[in-house]
């Protein structure tokens, strides 16, 4: 098998968020590659770290956070090293993000072929308004929503629109990465539904890598090539999708799959996952999630296990696999 270019390298990243309280280590010492062309999921719990990892990246992490320590290596450049001119030259144009509410993320004020023209020109002020404006139009084309509503507000719309039109501003300058950051949490299930089928023809037509942050398991089954999963701020298992969904390694992973809801009327149980993530000021020492493990043992309460290589491209951070 010839071997995957690595578009991005995340090494030993570490975002904290100081408070009143302590300090919340929203992000604690993680690596993740993700490779040229995939689709890689990033899954787990709500307030787990998924989203300020996905900021983390654009340096978007909102106050009081702070990255306080790693490197994040877009192309073979530390993105941690350069200015805030440089990061604005590269948002939007090499990498984009697509917010989790479109309605707070769409300036209000502004007509939605305002917003196109403005992060067109803004990244080549060489391109005329009109020129911009056609852009916009023929992306309109493959979003599925008519050209004469990008004269509208963005309150004109309804919230599959809106987030079609967020979408189409992350791609309408062809990024090389694009972040998509819960693209359907506010949605209803068959909007949700053709969201998902745009994302895949989106894909197909682009040569994008595609980072899809999410916490339904059945969404990043419909998409993603590779799955990370994070667990109070740590990466806990990275595999491909098919043999995580298909076997499991990490206990909380094994938790995750077996809490989605059965649609076969002969398994009727909801299962369900005990406990609650822990407090990020005090996590609990050793294995952050030894609390809630039914195979814990008196190692995991005390020594954080590393992150092992169990099988082909497959990681988890879990004592259960050290091999002897």
């Amino acid at each position: 098998m010839a071997e995957r270019e690595v578009i991005l390298d995340i090494r030993d990243l570490q975002v904290h968020y100081v408070v009143r309280t302590g300090t919340i280590r929203g992000v604690d010492h993680v690596d993740l590659m993700v490779y040229q062309g995939e689709t890689l999921g990033l899954v787990g719990e709500s307030a787990c770290g998924k989203s300020t990892l996905g900021r983390a990246i654009l340096r978007l992490v909102p106050e009081p956070g702070e990255i306080v320590g790693g490197q994040i290596l877009f192309d073979g450049q530390d993105l941690l090293k350069k200015d805030e001119k440089e990061m604005t030259s590269l948002r939007g144009k090499r990498i984009s993000m697509i917010f989790q509410d479109p309605m707070t993320s769409l300036n209000p004020l502004q007509r939605i072929d305002q917003h196109f023209i403005e992060t067109i020109r803004t990244h080549d002020p060489q391109i005329s308004k009109r020129e911009a404006l056609d852009m916009a139009a023929r992306m309109f084309d493959r979003l599925g929503i008519q050209r004469e509503r990008l004269t509208d507000y963005p309150h004109q719309l309804s919230g599959g629109m809106r987030q079609r039109v967020m979408i189409g501003l992350a791609l309408i300058l062809n990024s090389d990465l694009v972040i998509a950051d819960e693209p359907t949490t506010s949605l209803d299930v068959i909007v949700e539904a053709q969201i998902l089928d745009l994302l895949k023809h989106l894909k197909e037509m682009y040569p994008m890598t595609l980072v899809l942050i999410s916490h339904n398991l059945g969404i990043v089954s419909e998409l993603a090539d590779r799955l990370a999963v994070m667990y109070a701020g740590k990466l806990v298992e990275v595999a491909p999708a098919q043999p995580l969904f298909d076997e499991p390694l990490h206990p909380y992973t094994q938790g995750l799959l077996a809490s989605v809801p059965n649609i076969r009327l002969e398994d009727t149980v909801l299962r369900t996952m005990q406990g609650a993530p822990p407090n990020l000021i005090h996590p609990p020492p050793g294995c952050r999630f030894h609390p809630r493990c039914p195979y814990v043992m008196d190692r995991c309460r005390e020594q954080e296990p590393p992150f092992l290589k169990v099988g082909p491209e497959r990681w988890a951070m879990c004592w259960l696999y050290e091999k002897s």
